[in-house]
């Protein structure tokens, strides 16, 4: 797929004011700090659009851009050591989830993993968490340049050996670098894959 437009189109924390959900949509989370808005930039060509800091916790809303006037990138407040009190916690976690289970367009979450670290509990939890809601998504562990391709997939491969203690199987993985854009044409040809089958959601979620 080719990005020829990305465009921001509103931040919002209640999904009765989110974009009308009439195209599909892809939402990206990760823990804080794991090089999430780098890789949206990096995918879409487009170095500002969403705004990085070296400050954990930047994005605290749900921010959403329109790609190719066709399908919508989500990007979702990163979870973990944001510099904020446990009450702003608490009300992110509250309306991430409450987004992810009833935004009835959402076609897959990118779950994004530091390929750098050893399994950590909280990315492990978030993925149960998904699969407990029966919520597809896909993994990205980002910053591959960081280190050799030799250990990060030996950290790859631990994840997904700990991904198996709850999951029969495990979903597929992207292994990226928003410096060398590497994997961004994996991630959007999957989403090109999927845009192919969407079906207009005919029922909204009481």
């Amino acid at each position: 797929m080719l990005v020829k437009s990305a465009e921001f189109v509103c931040s919002n924390t209640e999904v009765s004011k989110l974009p009308e959900s009439n195209l599909p949509e892809y939402a990206f989370i990760g823990r804080s700090n794991v090089g999430k808005s780098s890789l949206i930039n990096a995918m879409t060509n487009k170095k500002g659009l969403a705004k990085t800091s070296q400050k954990p916790g930047k994005t605290q809303l749900i921010n959403h851009f329109i790609i190719n006037d066709n399908w919508y990138l989500v990007d979702l407040p990163g979870y973990g050591f944001a510099q904020t009190s446990k009450k702003n916690r608490a009300e992110w976690s509250k309306f991430i989830r409450h987004y992810l289970t009833r935004r009835e367009n959402l076609q897959c979450v990118f779950v994004l993993i530091d390929s750098r670290l050893e399994p950590q509990k909280i990315d492990l939890d978030f993925c149960c968490w998904l699969g407990e809601k029966g919520l597809p998504f896909m993994l990205a562990f980002t910053k591959a340049d960081k280190q050799s391709g030799v250990k990060s997939d030996q950290n790859v491969s631990k994840f997904k050996k700990a991904l198996l203690n709850w999951f029969e199987e495990v979903p597929p993985h992207f292994v990226t670098s928003a410096e060398k854009k590497m994997g961004t044409e994996e991630i959007l040809h999957t989403i090109d894959d999927i845009n192919q089958n969407f079906i207009l959601p005919t029922h909204i979620p009481e």
